[in-house]
């Protein structure tokens, strides 16, 4: 019972909020274009489901697309970097300048030198900068988190370079890499979001370019819908990179 009981305890809690939230909007006679009640929003999902999916697939498609691209580049630096003491020094302050640097202040020149006329160059190519640290983070960590008697041991074996690489370095920095892509996911979707607000381009056809036509038209419900899926397939999408964090972990572990 105990077990089931919290199961169903984050469902009663949002139920309980969607009921005071209905009934407040109800009551107090809110208008619907400043705060619609949920009956409104689920309404407007319903009725745009369509036209959302084909948005949402939109924003995702160019935020993997982003995820793969930092994804090589931050791991092949991370390599690089590991190797060299040099190039570590010369990368690192760099790396954290792009880190700390909002991506709502750089959209709009990446915008201009995407061209206007390819936005979503644009998308990936913010969403690809703020996906990269965390991978390239966790990588660098991953390949020094190295168990110091295993060291010690491929010193005595007289190990070479590339044997550490392959199979004490790389080994070590799975978990590492794991939650590196996994917190990249997340960002590489508020980056495409942010870099479709910052186009105002009727040609990228994504959630937020959604959410902005249907604030234009004060229709706040619709604005909601949109919000809705966006949450949702940041939700799916953390949950798969989790479940594939669960399968990387137990091979790891085999291993």
């Amino acid at each position: 019972m105990s077990d089931l009981a919290t199961r169903l305890a984050p469902w009663a809690l949002i139920a309980l909020l969607l009921a005071g939230w209905e009934i407040a909007c109800r009551a107090l006679a809110i208008p619907v274009y400043f705060l619609p009640p949920p009956t409104a929003i689920g309404a407007a999902l319903v009725r745009d489901w369509p036209a959302l999916v084909t948005a949402a697939w939109y924003t995702l498609h160019k935020a993997l697309i982003a995820l793969v691209i930092a994804s090589v580049i931050a791991q092949v630096l991370a390599l690089a970097v590991t190797v060299s003491g040099i190039l570590e020094r010369a990368v690192q302050p760099i790396a954290v300048v792009l880190q700390v640097t909002p991506v709502i202040a750089i959209a709009p020149l990446v915008n201009i030198w995407a061209g206007i006329d390819h936005p979503e160059r644009a998308l990936i190519a913010l969403a690809s900068i703020v996906a990269f640290f965390p991978i390239y983070s966790g990588a660098t960590t991953g390949l020094r988190a190295v168990d110091p008697d295993l060291a010690r041991l491929f010193d005595l074996y007289g190990a070479s370079r590339w044997q550490r690489l392959t199979r004490l370095r790389l080994p070590s920095a799975v978990p590492f890499l794991l939650e590196g892509h996994k917190v990249a996911a997340g960002l590489a979707i508020v980056g495409a979001v942010v870099a479709e607000f910052v186009s105002g381009s009727g040609q990228v056809q994504g959630l937020a370019w959604k959410i902005l036509d249907a604030g234009n038209r004060l229709q706040t419900a619709k604005m909601f819908a949109a919000l809705l899926v966006l949450g949702a397939m940041g939700v799916a999408l953390y949950a798969l990179l989790q479940w594939v964090e669960r399968l990387g972990l137990k091979w790891w572990r085999g291993r």
